[in-house]
């Protein structure tokens, strides 16, 4: 499995998070909850690659020690897009590549959910939602298939209907995404990485 993880300018990225921690370390928070979620991802068997396309790649270049590739994210900013943009390079590498979409705010995630999903997916396009059931954390395409990404607002609704398989384990590191200061509270609760458990929340 190659994985496809967007990165916004850590400045810009978790608007809903800003107050969750000082102003001057909101930047260092969202690298944390990248760098969680990415050393997760990269210690699972399961994954041979990580691209992270990011609005800066120059802004998030630390990211790299841990495994992942990045790439500048293209034209059209949009999630979608660069989901779609890193999902080209990868099928330019190896058209037979099975490529998946995972969020980048994952700071409890364990290398097991994410396992046991891909087992669960067993090749088929399928999806796992976010705690509250709308939004999605994670898109998995079928063999020789598109991604056909559809984030955004009830994106879990969107890919549902465009045929893709909701997974119905529990999975709750990985359905527990970070917006705001309560999902953060829940992730923290759960066991945050490293990373995320060293800056310390209002």
């Amino acid at each position: 499995m190659d994985l496809v993880v967007p990165m916004k300018h850590p400045r810009d990225g978790k608007s809903r998070l800003r107050g969750a921690v000082e102003a001057d370390h909101h930047p260092g928070l969202v690298l944390a909850l990248a760098a969680d979620t990415l050393a997760a991802v990269t210690s699972s068997a399961r994954v041979r690659r990580v691209l992270l396309v990011a609005a800066d790649p120059e802004a998030v270049a630390e990211l790299g020690e841990l495994g992942v590739e990045i790439v500048a994210e293209p034209a059209e900013k949009t999630l979608n897009a660069a989901f779609r943009h890193g999902e080209a390079l990868l099928k330019a590498d190896d058209p037979a590549a099975l490529v998946g979409a995972l969020q980048a705010d994952l700071p409890a995630l364990r290398a097991g959910d994410l396992t046991a999903a891909l087992t669960e997916a067993a090749g088929r396009r399928a999806f796992v939602a976010d705690r509250q059931g709308t939004g999605t954390t994670l898109l998995l395409a079928a063999p020789g298939e598109p991604l056909d990404p559809r984030f955004g607002p009830g994106s879990a609704r969107k890919h549902a209907e465009s045929g893709a398989i909701p997974l119905h384990q529990a999975l709750p590191s990985l359905r527990s995404d970070v917006d705001t200061p309560g999902d953060l509270a829940h992730a923290r609760a759960l066991g945050v990485g490293k990373h995320t458990a060293a800056h310390h929340v209002r």
